[in-house]
This record gives structure tokens, C-alpha cells and sequence, in this order.
């Protein structure tokens, strides 16, 4: 009989962060079978922003309808576990990380290198969100529009 091997704790990434990256995992088997099905995408996202504690659910939910109905073309799906929406190419455009995922103070709306953001030599990429009020909600309609322009 061979002797039990031991499990050693990873000092490198925590257990959500594990998480997350097994989620991204699952997340790339089911794109290739599903290719750029905006109807599997839908249901992939709604299924994660319903699973959120509050009020990550309701930000969540209230950033689909900002970003789908500000660019339509965008396909809603999950990236790591987190909503996040994706140009044609199935590059992630921007995202929502819920203050739940890794226990923050804060949740964040961000965007990746495919949005077309620049500005200068440097830009902002992630915004903190404690509450959506009117006044956030337009600024994110008017990075989401420019992210995609």
C-alpha cells in the first residue's frame, strides 16, 4: 500500500480565488460547446446574478439592464462566476465583481483592454460601487457607450 499523500495548502492563491479560477474553468468548457449563444449567455448570467446575496443581486441586476440595453451588441455572460458582457469576438468588455465574491468593502464595475477607454497615457478601468443612484448610472452608461464606440 502507498503511503496517503498529503494535500498541502496553497500559500499563493485563497480559497475564493480558487474558486474563481475553477468557475473561469467550467465557464470555458460550456463557451465551447455553446459558441456565441446569446440565449445560453442570458441564462448563464441570470442564474449568477440570482445566486448573489443582496445587494449585490440588485446591482447586478440593474448593471444587465443598463449594459445590455446601452450596447446591444455586447453578450451577456459569466467570467470567473461574475457577469460580464463580451464583444463578437468573445472578449470580456467590462464586468461586474460583486463585494460577496471576495468579501471587499465594495463591489466594482471594470472594464478590460478591449474597451476602448483610452485616454491619454492612463485611464481608469475599475469603479467602486457602494449604491446605484441616478448620477452612477449615467456615468455608466456614458463608459459603457465609449468602451464600445
Amino acid at each position: 500500500m502507498s503511503p496517503k499523500k498529503e494535500v498541502q495548502k496553497s500559500k499563493i492563491w485563497t480559497d475564493d480565488e480558487k474558486s474563481a479560477m475553477r468557475e473561469r474553468a467550467k465557464e470555458m468548457k460550456a463557451e465551447a460547446r455553446a459558441g456565441k449563444d446569446r440565449a445560453e449567455g442570458v441564462k448563464t448570467i441570470l442564474a449568477a446574478m440570482n445566486a448573489l446575496p443582496e445587494p449585490d443581486r440588485s446591482m447586478a441586476k440593474r448593471l444587465y439592464e443598463i449594459v445590455t440595453t446601452t450596447a446591444p451588441a455586447l453578450l451577456p455572460k459569466t467570467w470567473y462566476g461574475m457577469p460580464a458582457y463580451a464583444n463578437t469576438e468573445g472578449k470580456v468588455v467590462c464586468f461586474f465583481t460583486p463585494a460577496s465574491k471576495f468579501n471587499a468593502r465594495y463591489a466594482t464595475f471594470g472594464f478590460n483592454d478591449s474597451a476602448n477607454l483610452d485616454e491619454g497615457n492612463m485611464w481608469m478601468t475599475s469603479f467602486a460601487l457602494t449604491k446605484l443612484t441616478s448620477a452612477e448610472e449615467a456615468k455608466i452608461v456614458a463608459l459603457v457607450k465609449k468602451a464600445v464606440s
